[in-house]
């Protein structure tokens, strides 16, 4: 996004509005920080400017910038999955999904968040780290589709300095190798220039409990059991 210096009076009314603090008063006008700007629109869709002075660039929908848009507004798609949201289709119904299966566990790594952000290069980080040890991406994740290297690890060159609201790594595995991924996990998190969530999507066991709780404990992590649960109404539920 950017402002039009011609029409801006400076009043700063949509200062408040960016959730990354790139829009500054600077001399009496406000401008906007296009480095810093990770295009989610919300300056342009709700600041209700006065003068009608912000605008989009050109560059918005140009390669690689084009993925700040895709990665932090709301309204857009990625065309790697054909839906809104930074992750997989359905990653949090899996009842319907079925992608997880009994036995299995997934693992998602959201980095940055409103007012914080992060760039694409703190991913690499991670996915790097946890490629050394042999995990697999989920393929039909928006930042696996970023990386040159799945194997490695190793994003594209170019997208590693775009700016982003957050962004998700996900990978799948079993139980037993949580002893081996949480520890790296940890290291990383204490380099990165971001915050970072974790969520864990398991099915959960006949009687209702989930079924890694006791194997998080050993591990030195205190699970909230008050999990979010999305139902797929409507949809038959996946076979176990």
């Amino acid at each position: 996004m950017l402002i039009d210096q011609t029409l801006c009076t400076g009043c700063g009314e949509c200062i408040p509005y960016c959730p990354v603090g790139a829009i500054r008063a600077v001399d009496g006008t406000v401008d906007i920080d296009f480095d810093e700007c990770v295009e989610c629109t919300t300056c342009l869709r709700f600041a209700g400017c006065p003068a009608d002075a912000i605008y989009e660039s050109p560059e918005t929908a140009e390669w690689p910038r084009v993925l700040r848009r895709q990665f932090s507004d709301p309204m857009t798609p990625h065309p790697s999955t054909g839906i809104r949201g930074r992750g997989t289709e359905e990653m949090k119904t899996n009842d319907v999904t079925g992608r997880v299966k009994r036995g299995q566990v997934a693992i998602g790594l959201e980095f940055g968040r409103p007012g914080v952000g992060t760039r694409l290069r703190e991913l690499e980080k991670m996915s790097m780290a946890l490629a050394g040890i042999g995990i697999h991406f989920e393929p039909e994740n928006p930042v696996t589709a970023l990386l040159a290297n799945p194997q490695t690890g190793e994003m594209k060159p170019e997208v590693r300095d775009q700016k982003v609201l957050s962004a998700i790594i996900e990978i799948q595995t079993t139980p037993d190798k949580l002893p081996q991924i949480v520890p790296v996990v940890r290291e990383v998190a204490r380099r990165v220039n971001t915050v970072i969530s974790w969520e864990m999507i398991t099915r959960l066991n006949d009687d209702g409990s989930i079924p890694i709780l006791e194997d998080l404990k050993k591990l030195g992590i205190t699970p909230r059991p008050n999990a979010k649960i999305n139902l797929g109404m409507g949809k038959p539920l996946a076979e176990a």
